[in-house]
């Protein structure tokens, strides 16, 4: 098998990872009921990777891949500690920004929008090594299982949080920035049927509201905020916020980082300010 995941910071062990068995084992005795499914997807593995490739076996093998060959799929395509991080703080970031998550157990075993991420993550690492057609699978089985469709191609930052994640779809050519937050309904999507380069580039710290619909190959300024149900077809500056069909910025500089405090408010319009 090429290099597995494993998430290691010296001889110390990490405090996601850590966490995550605490929780864990807390459950199974608190829950026998659901002890074997705790210890087979959490309690026996070494590392958050191992447990990731068998959670992501679980859930996405089928007649076609069974869940075991999915889990060895996962262990041979996670591209080594940096990709561990990754998944670290995608983890970290659901805790930190869901006030409904209570741990890092809840999103691991049952938030779809954590588990489709990770799936996209996969199906992104075999892309990158040319296997593009067992990348699409994982990308059907995504959109199969969790109502999530994002291209195998799409670029993902680090620490980015799906909130319930049904109804996104993001394309080809798409890039989204680290500590990005995007809920349930948003379309990162082109314009018509031209080739190339066609899918909006989401900075860093940018917050989605559901619903929020940004079309063709604009940018979206690092800190903004997209409000709920709008519509985006010109790029947007950073630390704006923007809301309407077609969307008008509402405000300026009001909110540091949007996706970490996950404020939907809105302000007046700012009618100086157009874009």
């Amino acid at each position: 098998m090429a290099q597995r995941l494993k998430v290691v910071s010296g001889d110390a062990t990490p405090p996601v990872w850590a966490a995550l068995r605490e929780e864990a084992a807390r459950a199974a005795t608190s829950e026998p009921s659901l002890a074997s499914l705790l210890h087979a997807a959490v309690l026996a593995h070494d590392d958050l990777g191992r447990a990731l490739s068998y959670q992501l076996g679980r859930k996405l093998g089928d007649n076609e891949l069974s869940a075991m060959t999915i889990r060895e799929v996962c262990e041979d395509s996670i591209c080594g500690k940096q990709l561990a991080n990754v998944v670290e703080a995608d983890l970290r970031a659901v805790f930190e920004r869901d006030p409904a998550c209570k741990g890092y157990l809840q999103p691991f075993l049952f938030f779809k929008g954590f588990q489709a991420l990770q799936t996209h993550r996969i199906a992104h690492c075999l892309w990158t090594q040319g296997r593009e057609t067992l990348a699409f699978h994982l990308q059907s089985r995504m959109s199969e299982l969790f109502q999530v469709d994002i291209h195998p191609a799409a670029r993902f930052g680090k620490g980015v949080f799906i909130d319930h994640g049904t109804g996104i779809v993001i394309g080809e050519t798409a890039v989204i920035g680290d500590d990005v937050s995007m809920l349930h309904g948003v379309t990162l999507g082109g314009t018509g049927a031209t080739r190339g380069d066609r899918h909006p580039k989401i900075g860093k710290g940018v917050l989605l509201g559901a619903g929020a619909k940004v079309l063709g190959p604009i940018e979206v300024g690092d800190y903004s905020k997209v409000a709920s149900g709008s519509v985006v077809l010109k790029p947007v500056p950073a630390h704006c916020t923007v809301a309407g069909v077609p969307a008008k910025v509402v405000n300026v500089d009001a909110y540091s980082e949007p996706a970490r405090s996950m404020d939907h408010t809105l302000a007046e319009l700012a009618d100086d300010y157009v874009i």
